[in-house]
């Protein structure tokens, strides 16, 4: 899929090391043998969701993850919500952590718990793909089926589901602006 990153590696400030947390964006491309992809990952913590909508404002598509073992959290509603007020047009979900779930109405509960939420924010619930799996089995090769085979399936969901965006390359060059600085000796910095 592309060059390894180590999950400690995502989260690279030391205050999210610390703590355990995203809390800036993180960006790091993979491809597919159908496309190549820039990962956004945004903050789940409820303190963080401003950093959130700055990536979220980017996202041409979304996998919104979601513990099986906790079913959707208040962070959940919150990320279905801002996906819609900021326009990510496509979401496929990962139900993460299927490991921890012995009892498979349990699964179907959290399952259809999501679809709802998917469904009252005016998204498609009912067609979106929802992908079982465990990113842990995933990571430690422990159990291939819930593991790598379901990443896998998650990203055939993502090649599948998500269209693949259209670029107006003929029209003048568009950027978002998260923030400017000025820096002596430099002058403005724009990021975004």
């Amino acid at each position: 899929f592309g060059e390894y990153k180590a999950y400690d590696q995502i989260d690279a400030a030391p205050e999210e090391k610390a703590r355990g947390i995203t809390i800036s964006t993180a960006h790091v491309e993979y491809e597919t043998p159908n496309r190549h992809y820039a990962h956004v990952d945004c903050p789940g913590h409820a303190d963080y969701v401003k950093n959130m909508i700055t990536g979220a404002a980017q996202m041409d598509g979304a996998i919104l993850v979601v513990s099986a073992a906790d079913g959707p959290m208040p962070q959940t509603r919150e990320h279905i919500l801002l996906a819609r007020q900021v326009g990510v047009p496509s979401i496929v979900v990962f139900l993460n952590k299927v490991d921890q779930v012995d009892d498979a109405e349990l699964l179907e509960l959290v399952e259809l718990e999501v679809r709802e939420l998917l469904s009252k924010n005016e998204f498609p619930g009912d067609d979106i793909p929802i992908i079982k799996g465990s990113a842990l089995a995933a990571l430690e090769d422990s159990d291939k089926k819930i593991g790598e085979d379901a990443i896998r399936e998650l990203m055939e969901a993502v090649d599948a589901y998500i269209p693949t965006p259209e670029r107006p390359i003929d029209q003048p060059f568009l950027m978002p602006i998260e923030d400017v600085f000025s820096i002596s000796g430099r002058g403005t910095v724009v990021t975004g």
